[in-house]
């Protein structure tokens, strides 16, 4: 492609896609006829270019529409932003979603990550391209996890046109998938959220009290359940008594890095540079992880009070959303909350009559694991390549926009209801000392009953999966996701905390629980975790881009018994491994090489 500007001109489609976004175009500069009045000045054009955070939204417009993104398309694109076309093409192609190059209108994402590997998602692909056929105008893409973990394997159809079309298959046959792909709008409905809570409408719920209770789309239903009492709560003591109770309760994030919330929301709230932005981090795509998800869909409003309680806090009037591209039914769910919030004075101007103003905006994802980091997050909403930021300066200082912001993952900030409803003393009273408060957990594979559970900080691995109904003959648990590590089946007293896991030599990361049995065939669940660190890698930084591509070369000549022997490669791999963990930029890199160590030196995957 040539990254100038060149003679290729959009089809009135792809106009039509990126003007019902932006606007018609006001001048030639824009991509408009030209006018020989036109060319003497350049109008509009600060403002075009402080609008380049609708590159994003602009290729989705597009890739929505069409399928894909021309040349053409492209073009009128980054003359309505002015941004270079070399620039916008580098963001086209970061992203797994879009595609730079014509493909059919119908694409099925089918899941060959831990969970659906281990459910036969090999065969799903083999069956569904066999089913479809040459020439059935579908495009078969094999998908890093989609979320679905709990009802492996798992497919997502999306068909391109005004409106888009998409439909679930999960779990899926060849048969549903088949279906899902030829013709979305005739696939059968996606179960209800509650399926996949097995301890829905147990009244000691905090998070998950109201997924299968109410009814996701009234807000009426939510109030009723006690929704929004948290917020007046929160206008009753302020901004700063906010920001007392997280830090009394002992809030701490529940993405992995368990920063403490309060001392995050009391920095941002602390700096004199405005304006103040709220991020809620929803692009969770680390394997096996779909709490926030089942959050989203079962009970919006929480999230969208729990942001405006965030906003408050933290002196932001305006949110970000950033939500995971293969979340449809999540999306539509959030979109609804947030239309019907702004609808009823929940959002907007004045909430609640308070003089607070705040609102939400989402902004899709289209298929990036890097964006789960939150400075890689804060460029991509911003229109650039999703790459993590050096730190120094964090973001609470310069964050999105170079503004102090805040970052929260979906089940930190839902966290925040119960803390100002219960109060701090009462919820800090819950889990353990260091590790305060109920945690979601996300159990899948050779379980009964996979789904989502809560339970309190300090209930043990081996309750978790009772819980969850394990197979017999348990291979290995991995905790954490991909980028978390392996626990033998003699070790399930470890306690589900922060701190008790880390004593183990392990982690709990955002709360993945994998259960494997022995059927499972343990190199080629490494492998699989290997070619997703190099394939989501972004490429900035040597240790990350080099190191993931030598470990998946190295699990290969071990899987397939070819070039040097197991030793000589399990030396490389440590040696690989070292260094992506001390000289990687962000945390991809940094536990790249963590389940591959687990596995050889707590499972002995490869004597």
């Amino acid at each position: 492609m040539d990254l100038r500007f060149g003679d290729s001109k959009p089809t009135d489609e792809e106009r039509a896609a990126i003007d019902t976004l932006l606007g018609p175009p006001e001048s030639s500069w824009e991509g408009a006829d030209r006018s020989d009045a036109d060319l003497r000045w350049a109008r509009g054009g600060r403002e075009a270019r402080e609008r380049r955070d609708l590159l994003l939204p602009g290729l989705h417009a597009v890739n929505d529409r069409i399928g894909w993104i021309s040349e053409g398309a492209l073009d009128y694109l980054c003359r309505r932003l002015t941004v270079p076309p070399a620039e916008a093409y580098g963001v086209a192609t970061f992203y797994a979603m879009f595609s730079v190059k014509p493909r059919p209108a119908t694409v099925l994402h089918v899941c060959t990550d831990l969970a659906c590997a281990a459910a036969g998602a090999s065969e799903l692909c083999a069956g569904v391209e066999a089913g479809l056929g040459l020439g059935s105008g579908v495009s078969v893409e094999r998908s890093p996890c989609l979320g679905l973990c709990e009802r492996a394997p798992a497919a997502l159809a999306i068909k391109a046109g005004d409106p888009v079309r998409t439909a679930v298959s999960a779990p899926a046959t060849v048969e549903r998938a088949v279906l899902a792909a030829s013709s979305p709008d005739s696939a059968p409905e996606e179960p209800p959220a509650a399926l996949a809570v097995p301890q829905a409408g147990d009244p000691s719920l905090m998070l998950l009290s109201r997924v299968g209770v109410v009814d996701p789309a009234s807000l009426d239903d939510y109030r009723a359940q006690g929704g929004y009492t948290a917020l007046r709560q929160a206008f009753a003591i302020g901004p700063a008594g906010v920001i007392r109770e997280v830090t009394d309760a002992g809030l701490v994030g529940r993405g992995g890095a368990a920063f403490p919330t309060g001392r995050k929301w009391q920095a941002t709230a602390s700096q004199p540079d405005r304006p103040h932005y709220l991020v809620c981090n929803a692009d969770e795509s680390e394997p096996g992880t779909f709490k926030d998800r089942v959050v989203m869909e079962g009970d919006p409003y929480s999230l969208v009070e729990a942001m405006t309680i965030a906003g408050y806090a933290v002196g932001a009037h305006k949110g970000y959303l950033y939500l995971r591209g293969e979340y449809p039914r999540a999306l539509e769910r959030m979109e609804h909350a947030i239309a019907q919030a702004r609808a009823r004075g929940l959002l907007g101007d004045d909430v609640l009559g308070q003089g607070y103003a705040f609102d939400i905006e989402i902004r899709r994802g289209a298929g990036a694991y890097i964006c789960g980091e939150e400075t890689a997050l804060f460029n991509s909403i911003e229109g650039y390549r999703g790459e993590p930021r050096s730190k120094p300066p964090f973001p609470v200082e310069k964050g999105l926009f170079g503004k102090p912001t805040a970052e929260n993952n979906v089940e930190t900030l839902v966290n925040v209801l119960p803390i100002l409803t219960m109060g701090a003393q009462a919820y800090a009273a819950i889990g353990t000392g260091k590790s305060t408060g109920p945690k979601l957990f996300c159990v899948s594979g050779s379980v009964d009953r996979p789904g989502i559970y809560e339970l309190p900080f300090g209930a043990t691995l081996g309750e978790l999966l009772d819980l969850a109904g394990v197979r017999k003959r348990l291979r290995a648990v991995l905790l954490g996701g991909a980028a978390g590590g392996f626990v033998r089946p003699d070790e399930l007293d470890i306690p589900l905390t922060f701190e008790g896991t880390r004593e183990a030599g392990t982690t709990l990361g955002s709360g993945v629980v994998l259960a494997f049995d022995d059927t499972v065939p343990l190199p080629r669940l490494l492998l699989r975790i290997a070619e997703f660190f190099r394939d989501e890698s972004c490429g900035q930084c040597v240790p990350c881009r080099v190191g993931t591509v030598r470990q998946e070369e190295a699990l290969h000549r071990i899987v397939d018994r070819t070039g040097a022997d197991a030793a000589s490669d399990i030396a490389l791999l440590r040696e690989v491994g070292r260094a992506m963990k001390d000289a990687s930029i962000c945390g991809l890199g940094q536990t790249a090489w963590n389940a591959v160590e687990s596995a050889i030196d707590r499972l002995g995957a490869y004597e």
